[in-house]
């Protein structure tokens, strides 16, 4: 009992015991007073990110559970991070939600219970510092996902999305698992930090330890969606409801690069060069496949799966940018700007999604680029918002992506492969033409539907703080700079 450690899991034990009140709660509730379920997730999430953000504060590094989990400056960062994507969700999926009726025609608390458990995998892959705690949480995360993606029953698209998801998502996890066992059978641990320590020493089979690498690097581009692992994000994207591609598109994004973290450069130091050739190939045929592609598409979640394609390429130009050895600003600064990355673009893509779910009503989802006409004429400031998101999205200043951008090219620059950031700048400006194609369709075509915009307040606000924070965090990105690399050179030195 004296090594559970149950303070570094704090979150997490409070998350799952919210979780269990609110299904029970939800189970007596009618429908005129689901609403309750929608608070009370909320104020869980609330509570999670306070708790992640005082340990952020606190900036120790704490295990529990026999060194299996823990809690640092990195880990709880991206808790704060998640909590805030999965808050941004519910807000913006409520009416959309309730415009459907999706569960047999009643509005049942599902969509939040399944999203708090996708949650609760999250922050366990975020903690993890064991291979079967990083597998725990990330089935927990997956399974919740599948049920979500078919979540409206009646209709066909979202089955075969699920399907589609179902499958290739146990491909990847049985890719990752079977690169975790050769791992282990090379070192005879599965305890990250001990794994690490015994390839340090150079008496373990090499040939074994690069097959495991090979698998569990397929098992992480599947997550993060990286080309050739790539198939199942667009059929997804478009597939699944919208409130349920804005839940696939946000806070996994985090847990994955978190993962990619601990496994690679927490675990795997020692065979860096190995695994960063990995990702400079994945790197760029992302960014090659999503920005071409994006190009010939007409519906726009689709455009926006192939443009998550191409953003995971810069955020593993950043992974593979860092350097291992050492936990000093220079060395870390890679890492840091990849996080930087991931946390901006998961800002960003919520915020579209978002805009997307305000146009949908009932009956008609705005999923087509047309359907973005004349949005000037409609709402000009919503209009504003979408330029904004899109300006981001495309690494246009003086909106936080173009820092984003310019972060991590200058990570890799640092690291003298310029042929890579000059590769990495063509495809940016290939990508910066079906994101201006957005712009130029709500500001000079004419609008096809006149009909008025009809949305809650709490989704306004918070769909105007998302777009102002883009600009702000463009104008201003030290503190968020400054907290990603305090996060992860802290993280690295413990």
């Amino acid at each position: 009992m004296n090594n559970l450690n149950l303070i570094s899991v704090l979150p997490e034990i409070f998350l799952a015991t919210a979780i269990c009140a609110i299904l029970l709660i939800d189970l007596f509730l009618s429908d005129a007073k689901r609403y309750i379920t929608y608070v009370l997730s909320l104020a869980t999430l609330i509570v999670c990110a306070a708790l992640s953000l005082c340990d952020f504060n606190a900036g120790a590094t704490v295990y529990g559970f026999g060194n299996m989990v823990v809690s640092d400056p990195m880990s709880s960062l991206l808790k704060v991070c998640t909590c805030i994507a999965i808050g941004l969700t519910f807000i913006y999926s409520r009416q959309y939600l309730e415009d459907r009726q999706m569960v047999n025609g009643r509005l049942g608390g599902e969509f939040y219970i399944l999203s708090l458990f996708t949650l609760l995998g999250q922050m366990v892959m975020i903690s993890a510092n064991n291979f079967l705690i990083v597998y725990l949480g990330l089935e927990m995360m997956s399974l919740a996902l599948y049920a979500l993606v078919a979540f409206r029953r009646e209709n066909t698209a979202a089955i075969e999305a699920a399907m589609k998801y179902f499958v290739l998502g146990a491909l990847a996890s049985g890719f990752l698992l079977y690169g975790i066992s050769m791992l282990y059978g090379a070192t005879g641990s599965l305890d990250m930090t001990e794994v690490a320590r015994v390839i340090s020493t150079g008496a373990v089979n090499k040939p074994v330890l690069i097959f495991g690498l090979v698998f569990v690097v397929s098992g992480l581009a599947f997550k993060l969606g990286a080309v050739p692992f790539h198939m199942w994000v667009p059929d997804v994207y478009q597939g699944a409801p919208t409130a349920v591609t804005l839940m696939l598109g946000g806070a996994p994004k985090l847990a994955a690069f978190a993962i990619t973290i601990r496994l690679l450069v927490e675990t795997l130091p020692a065979l860096v060069i190995d695994w960063q050739q990995m990702l400079t190939i994945l790197a760029v045929l992302s960014m090659a496949i999503g920005n071409i592609t994006a190009i010939m598409q007409t519906n726009i979640k689709r455009m926006l799966a192939y443009s998550t394609i191409s953003q995971i390429g810069f955020i593993l130009l950043g992974i593979l940018s860092g350097v291992v050895v050492g936990a000093d600003g220079s060395t870390t600064n890679g890492y840091s700007a990849a996080m930087f990355y991931v946390i901006t673009y998961v800002l960003t893509t919520l915020g579209m999604f978002g805009v997307i779910m305000l146009l949908s009503r009932a009956g008609f989802e705005a999923d087509n680029i047309d359907d973005f006409k004349g949005l000037n004429q409609r709402s000009p400031w919503f209009a504003l918002v979408t330029l904004m998101l899109m300006f981001s999205l495309a690494g246009v200043p003086p909106v936080v992506g173009f820092y984003a951008k310019l972060s991590v090219l200058q990570a890799v620059l640092s690291t003298g492969q310029i042929w890579l950031a000059i590769v990495a700048v063509l495809f940016s400006l290939i990508g910066a033409f079906y994101y201006l194609r957005v712009v130029k369709v709500m500001y000079f075509d004419e609008p096809i539907d006149n009909s008025k915009i009809v949305i809650n307040k709490d989704m306004s606000v918070a769909l105007s703080i998302n777009g102002a924070s883009l600009l702000l965090l463009g104008l201003v990105p030290g503190p968020l700079m400054t907290a990603c690399a305090a996060a992860i050179v802290k993280t690295l030195a413990s």
